[in-house]
């Protein structure tokens, strides 16, 4: 077999793979692949097309994110009559929180796709919600927003989406204790402080006063996570006075 043929192969096999795999994930057949394979190039892969701009999923990501805002928003006009600008706000925001994007995702494996010179396992967890919406981004390029709305609604509406089991989520202690100092006119700081841990890596101490008591304290390796772990201990803390 010729080279030319024999790269003509691998790449009609690769094709074929990742059709396949977007057949599965999607439950209809895409038309322009080379759209899709887009949504799964990383910027570490350093792609460029032939206007010298950088090709990889961050655009379709933006895409993409709009796409599933507006689906989202449209299902909870029609759905919850009843809630005001900011009830659908708060509601859209749990229905398309990170840790769901990143959950669903992983569940589909879109990470098998990923076109990376960066190990896999480095890539942080938001790659999964990343290659979430810019494959939804891809759909919208590729089959229109019919097309987007009936995949959104089979990934997420139908299996996920409970809205009476959604109003009584907390997707951030930290927002939720901010939002109820400022209502009860209490002052609040988050002290920080920085340290190195055993392992290497470098740990943040955080500790929660409200009104100049320490109400909880947490360690991680961001200074988000760490927030957010001492808010969530701050609330089991100070439930039966915040609900």
């Amino acid at each position: 077999m010729s080279f030319f043929k024999k790269i003509m192969k691998s790449r009609s096999e690769k094709d074929g793979i990742i059709y396949e795999k977007l057949n599965a994930v999607m439950g209809f057949k895409p038309k322009n692949l080379s759209i899709y394979e887009k949504a799964f190039i990383h910027s570490s892969a350093k792609k460029k097309d032939s206007f010298g701009n950088n090709v990889n999923y961050e655009r379709l990501e933006f895409l993409g994110d709009s796409i599933l805002g507006a689906i989202i928003s449209c299902y909870l006009f029609d759905e919850a009559p009843h809630g005001d600008e900011g009830y659908l706000t708060k509601m859209r925001s749990k229905i398309v929180s990170r840790k769901n994007l990143n959950l669903l995702g992983e569940n589909l494996g879109l990470i098998d796709l990923l076109v990376s010179k960066v190990d896999h396992k480095h890539v942080g967890t938001n790659i999964h919600g990343n290659l979430f919406e810019a494959l939804i981004g891809a759909i919208y390029l590729d089959r229109g927003y019919k097309f987007c709305e009936t995949f959104i609604y089979s990934k997420i509406i139908e299996p996920h989406v409970d809205l009476k089991k959604l109003e009584g989520k907390i997707i951030s202690y930290k927002s939720l204790i901010i939002e109820w100092c400022q209502k009860m006119h209490y002052n609040f700081e988050y002290h920080v402080a920085e340290e190195d841990g055993v392992d290497g890596l470098k740990y943040f101490e955080i500790r929660l006063c409200i009104n100049n008591e320490n109400i909880a304290k947490a360690r991680e390796v961001s200074k988000k996570k760490a927030e957010e772990k001492a808010s969530r201990r701050a609330y089991y803390a100070l439930q039966n006075y915040i609900n």
